[in-house]
């Protein structure tokens, strides 16, 4: 079957692909055998399988472009896009608050590059924050071995000052100021409600 992505990429064949995921880093995180996704999805498993939040990832949306069909009883698809999600990577329900949020990384060890953001996610985040929502962005700098919740109120501010001139990053010393370090462990992998719970505490102040 192929499949295309948004920016027009081919998936890489195996011996293709970049060998940075097998190759041991600086980072002890990198050696933790785990994608961030990873990382997200079995915390999430973890608070779900423990009544503490429902929180799951945003299904990627396919456009299918050819599908045959051998027999009334079977579809085969034989070609499909993965359009370009329209909003964020994760979103759900903690402790009475719609939870929003979307994952980033990045090896750069000073700031995190506003290029890893799209217009449509910053409108989206800002419409739930509109409406009483927390939403921030997950930010992991790989080679520091150091993740951050970062409310998305603060990203708005360093989005708009991009728009008029301004720097096109967010400095490191910044996300540690306005954000919230998150704890790495085994249940869950990444502590990331418990940043959560700092950030719901600083909106009701």
């Amino acid at each position: 079957m192929s499949i295309h992505y948004p920016s027009g990429q081919k998936p890489l064949a195996v011996h293709e692909r970049p060998q940075s995921r097998s190759v041991a880093l600086r980072s002890s995180y990198a050696q933790r055998g785990m994608s961030l996704e990873a990382e997200i999805n079995a915390s999430n498993q973890y608070y779900l399988a423990n009544h503490i939040a429902v929180i799951h990832k945003k299904p990627t949306p396919v456009q299918l472009v050819k599908v045959d069909y051998p027999k009334r009883s079977a579809a085969v698809i034989r070609e499909a896009y993965f359009k370009q999600p329209s909003t964020t990577d994760y979103n759900g329900i903690y402790k009475g608050w719609y939870i929003d949020f979307d994952a980033k990384e990045t090896r750069n060890k000073v700031s995190f590059p506003l290029k890893n953001f799209h217009e449509h996610q910053i409108r989206h985040m800002r419409e739930c924050v509109d409406q009483g929502g927390i939403c921030f962005a997950l930010i992991r700098f790989v080679e520091l071995d150091q993740m951050y919740v970062f409310p998305a109120t603060s990203l708005f501010e360093y989005w708009q000052r991009q728009l008029h001139g301004g720097r096109k990053s967010i400095p490191l010393t910044a996300i540690i100021q306005d954000g919230y370090p998150v704890q790495y462990g085994l249940n869950p992998r990444l502590h990331y409600l418990t940043a959560v719970d700092q950030l719901i505490a600083a909106k009701k102040h």
